[in-house]
């Protein structure tokens, strides 16, 4: 792993978990040998990022120089909470866990007494048990399609029953109450469609790039929806 890329992941980690941290987590949680971990520490000092705490005892992120400070209202903190609390409904681990990752972060850059209200928020999410069906497919691949606008080449299985293999070009997912789904430009129909994720046996890169048109082509479906509406 590259230096930077471990510093950034040792500060992400030191951001995320209740101070104080031990060495060995963070070891863990950052896939280096705790002489690196204290390697790393030196270096985070040194470059002005104020790390409280020695080995044994834990560490503590006392200020994070790469973090401007923030300042929220009480109800925006709230809010902040409740979208990010919303994700575990969802069914995407990666997503919820990226949330998750965010707040962290923006908790690191409040003031102590605003930072304390955001570990102590009185809104919270909930929902019955989900009946959405499982999704088995490697989404970030799925994501990291739609944002290189990039096709996917998809096996999918339709509500009739019938299967078949098309090249997809991947333009947004949708988090429904009771299905994900994933809007494309089908080049086997040439035309758009939703495809159920679940529905979706395999995926793999198409390897055509469809950049920079997929704007261009979530405003067409979105007008073309709007006017069907409308007849």
């Amino acid at each position: 792993m590259a230096r930077q890329d471990r510093l950034m992941r040792l500060m992400d980690v030191l951001r995320r978990l209740p101070a104080p941290v031990t060495a060995e987590r963070l070891a863990t949680e950052t896939e280096i040998s705790r002489r690196q971990l204290y390697r790393d520490i030196a270096t985070l000092r040194a470059g002005g990022v104020l790390i409280d705490g020695a080995a044994g005892y834990g560490y503590t992120l006392t200020e994070d120089p790469a973090l401007p400070p923030q300042s929220f209202s009480r109800i925006e903190i709230e809010a902040l909470a409740l979208g990010i609390g919303s994700l575990d409904a969802l069914g995407d681990a990666d997503l919820a866990c990226a949330g998750r990752d965010a707040m962290a972060r923006i908790i690191a850059t409040l003031p102590d007494g605003q930072a304390r209200q955001a570990m102590h928020t009185i809104l919270r999410s909930w929902r019955p048990p989900d009946t959405r069906p499982i999704v088995e497919v490697d989404m970030e691949l799925v994501r990291r399609a739609c944002w290189e606008e990039t096709s996917l080449w998809i096996s999918y299985r339709d509500l009739s029953e019938r299967r078949t293999e098309r090249e997809i070009w991947p333009l947004g997912l949708s988090y429904g109450p009771n299905a994900l789904t994933l809007l494309g430009l089908c080049q086997l129909r040439q035309d758009y469609r939703l495809f159920h994720v679940s529905r979706i046996g395999k995926v793999r890169p198409g390897g055509t790039s469809f950049r920079p048109r997929r704007v261009e082509l979530l405003r067409e479906y979105i007008a073309s929806r709007f006017a069907g509406a409308e007849r």
